[in-house]
């Protein structure tokens, strides 16, 4: 289904976010007060304009409130951000999703209703120490503060064995979700399949218990 997003701050952050919107041909509005920035971005958004995300009136007028999603990747200026934060949540924006620059910003954050908070550097480097650490681990998506879900390759230990035999829920307490093999993606799959050489496993569960089954389990 072909979404509206918006996204009011066209950084780093802010850029990756409207490409990869686009590609996926959903419907991209890109604005940032730097006029370079927009027209760099103008041929990987549905449209790009040029506008301050604290000034309210401008926001109204551009129709910000058609928009059920809105993403603030303002940059360094937190002070801004908090701003438009707190003007998108008094316009009852259904999504409100913020990069937080440190702990402190994403307090306030929290304090005045965003929906979502990012922090894109931090969590790039729990995806880099994860790939780092382990040379199992394919990728990586960080749920909460205590809870991830990895995508692990199947080892020799494990090969040949039925998830039965394996055991991973009352062993390690992690669960499943699916294995991607060469034919495609078994979600769910019956306690009596096979894991195979060259599969993918998709764990998830609390951090620990995902430590020890990539240590101990496979």
């Amino acid at each position: 289904m072909r979404k509206q997003f918006a996204v009011i701050g066209l950084g780093r952050f802010g850029s990756s976010v409207c490409h990869e919107l686009n590609e996926m041909n959903h419907e991209v509005l890109a604005i940032d007060n730097d006029e370079q920035k927009v027209d760099k971005l103008s041929k990987h958004a549905t449209q790009a304009i040029v506008a301050d995300g604290t000034d309210e009136k401008m926001l109204k007028n551009i129709g910000i409130r058609n928009f059920d999603h809105v993403i603030i990747a303002i940059g360094e200026d937190i002070q801004a951000s908090i701003l438009c934060t707190l003007i998108l949540k008094e316009m009852n924006i259904k999504q409100v999703w913020v990069k937080a620059q440190n702990d402190y910003h994403h307090k306030v954050l929290d304090k005045i209703g965003a929906d979502k908070i990012f922090h894109p550097e931090h969590d790039m480097g729990q995806r880099i120490a994860e790939f780092l650490t382990s040379e199992k681990v394919i990728d990586y998506i960080d749920l909460s503060e205590d809870f991830s879900i990895i995508e692990i390759i199947a080892t020799k230990k494990v090969i040949g064995k039925t998830l039965a035999e394996m055991d991973v829920r009352a062993k390690y307490g992690c669960t499943i979700l699916a294995i991607k093999h060469s034919k495609g993606v078994n979600v769910t799959p019956n306690a009596d399949e096979t894991i195979k050489e060259g599969d993918l496993l998709v764990v998830i569960g609390h951090k620990n218990d995902l430590k020890r089954f990539q240590r101990d389990g496979i």
